[in-house]
C-alpha cells in the first residue's frame, strides 16, 4: 500500500467547490482505494458499487433512494447505470447542498458526453493515473519503469507476480471492457492491433499501413485507435502547426501510456531484456513523457515534427509560455540539431532535455538537461 496524499487533496478540495466530481482513469488504476479513503475521512458517506447487484438493486428507483441521503455519495462503475446522471442533476441544484457526489469510471465516451451534458456547470472532472515518482520515491523509478504505474503491478510481491497480472489486465480488458464500448471484435484481432500499436510506440501513426496488416480501412483502425485511447490504454499526441513555410507532419504520435503494458506486449520480463531491445529508447521516452505530462498539468499538449527530420518530442504551452521537451535514454546529454531547430522555428520560452541521469546543468541558452527525477522538483 502507498499513500497518494497529493491525490487525495486533490479530490477532496475539488468535492468542497464542486457538487459532482467525476474521477476517470483506466480500470485497476486505485480509484476505488482512493474513494475508500475518501470515505474514511468523510463525516457522512454512502457507497454504491454498481458492479455489486444488491448495490444496483437498491438504486432501482434512483430519485427515492438518494434524495433522502445526506453528505457524500460515492457512485463506483457509473457507467453502467447512465441514468443516474439526471437524478444527481436534480439533486445538485437544491439550496443548499445537502449531497456532493463522487462519481468513478472506467474511461468511456458515453460516460463522459453523458456527463458533460446532463451536469454542465455542477461537475468537475479529473484524471487519473496509476503511481508516478512523487508517490514511489525516485529511487524506485528504474522498477516503475519495468512494471508500470498499475498499483497492483508495481506492488506484486515478485516479477513474475506482475507480468501475470499485467497478461491478466490485457486478457480482461479485451474480453471484457472493449466489447462493453461498442467494439465488437475477436479478442485476438484486438490484441494483434495492440500489439501492433505498441512496436509504433513513440512514432506517428501510420493507419494505412496497419489497416493493410490487418485487411481493414485505415478508418477502422482510426476507430480502434481511438477506442484505445478513450480507455487511457493509449495516448495520441497531436501534431503542432506553425506557419513557418515548411513542410510539417499532420498524423499523431502514439504512445502505450503504461510502460508495464508496453514491456508485456513487447514480452520483456526483466530490465536487462528492455535494455537489449530496440524500442528500449522508445519505452523510456514514453515513460517520462507520462512523468512530464502529469507534472504540468497542461491540456496544451502537442509533438512537433517536420519532414526534414527536425522533431520537438513535446511541446506544452503553459502560463503564457512555450516550453519545449525532448527525451533521450542517455547517460551524456548533448543539444540536438532537432531541439536548436525547435528552439528558433518555435519560438520557444524555454526547453529541456530530460534524461535519466542525476546532473542537471545547461547546454545552451534557455535549454538545460534535466534528470527525470528532478522534473517534480523543477516544475512543482
Amino acid at each position: 500500500m502507498i499513500d497518494r496524499p497529493a491525490l487525495l487533496h486533490k479530490v477532496q478540495t475539488a468535492l468542497k467547490r464542486s457538487p459532482a466530481v467525476l474521477l476517470v482513469g483506466p480500470r485497476q488504476c486505485g480509484k476505488t482505494t482512493l474513494a475508500g479513503m475518501i470515505r474514511d475521512n468523510a463525516r457522512k458517506c454512502t457507497y454504491f458499487d454498481l458492479e455489486n447487484p444488491g448495490d444496483l438493486s437498491a438504486l432501482d428507483e434512483p430519485l427515492t433512494s438518494l434524495e433522502p441521503l445526506r453528505g457524500l455519495v460515492i457512485l463506483d462503475e457509473v457507467q453502467r447505470r447512465p441514468d443516474l446522471f439526471p437524478v444527481m442533476r436534480v439533486l445538485a441544484d437544491r439550496k443548499p447542498i445537502r449531497t456532493r457526489f463522487l462519481i468513478l469510471g472506467s474511461a468511456s465516451p458515453h460516460l463522459l458526453r453523458q456527463t458533460s451534458e446532463t451536469l454542465a456547470g455542477r461537475l468537475e472532472i479529473m484524471e487519473m493515473s496509476g503511481f508516478d515518482l512523487a508517490e514511489v520515491g525516485i529511487e524506485h523509478v528504474q522498477r516503475l519503469w519495468l512494471r508500470g504505474s498499475f498499483p497492483r503491478s508495481y506492488l506484486a510481491r515478485n516479477l513474475e507476480s506482475s507480468r501475470s497480472w499485467r497478461d491478466n489486465l490485457i486478457r480482461t480488458f479485451l474480453e471484457r471492457d472493449i466489447p462493453e464500448m461498442g467494439l465488437k471484435l475477436p479478442s485476438t484481432t484486438l490484441r494483434r492491433f495492440w500489439t501492433m500499436v505498441a512496436h509504433y510506440h513513440g512514432q506517428t501513426w501510420n493507419a494505412s499501413e496497419i489497416g493493410r496488416s490487418l485487411g481493414v480501412s485505415d478508418v477502422t483502425t482510426r476507430r480502434y485507435l481511438d477506442v484505445l485511447s478513450s480507455a487511457f490504454m493509449i495516448r495520441q499526441l497531436p501534431p503542432w502547426h506553425e506557419n513557418i513555410g515548411k513542410r510539417q507532419v499532420k498524423a499523431p504520435k502514439v504512445y502505450v501510456r503504461d510502460s508495464g503494458l508496453l514491456h508485456a506486449l513487447f514480452g520483456l520480463d526483466s530490465y536487462r531484456e528492455i535494455l537489449g531491445h530496440p524500442k528500449c529508447g522508445a519505452s523510456w521516452e514514453g515513460f517520462a513523457l507520462e512523468e512530464v505530462i502529469s507534472t504540468l498539468h497542461s491540456r496544451d499538449i502537442y509533438f512537433w515534427a517536420v519532414h526534414t527530420q527536425a522533431e520537438l518530442d513535446l511541446l506544452v504551452f503553459k502560463r503564457g509560455k512555450r516550453w519545449g521537451f525532448e527525451f533521450k535514454f542517455t547517460d551524456t546529454p548533448r543539444l540536438t540539431r532537432s531541439l536548436r531547430t525547435a528552439m528558433k522555428d518555435l519560438n520557444l520560452d524555454a526547453s529541456w532535455l530530460v534524461y535519466p541521469g542525476t546532473r542537471q546543468f545547461t547546454l545552451a541558452p534557455a535549454v538545460e538537461a534535466l534528470p527525470l527525477m528532478l522534473v517534480r522538483e523543477r516544475f512543482a
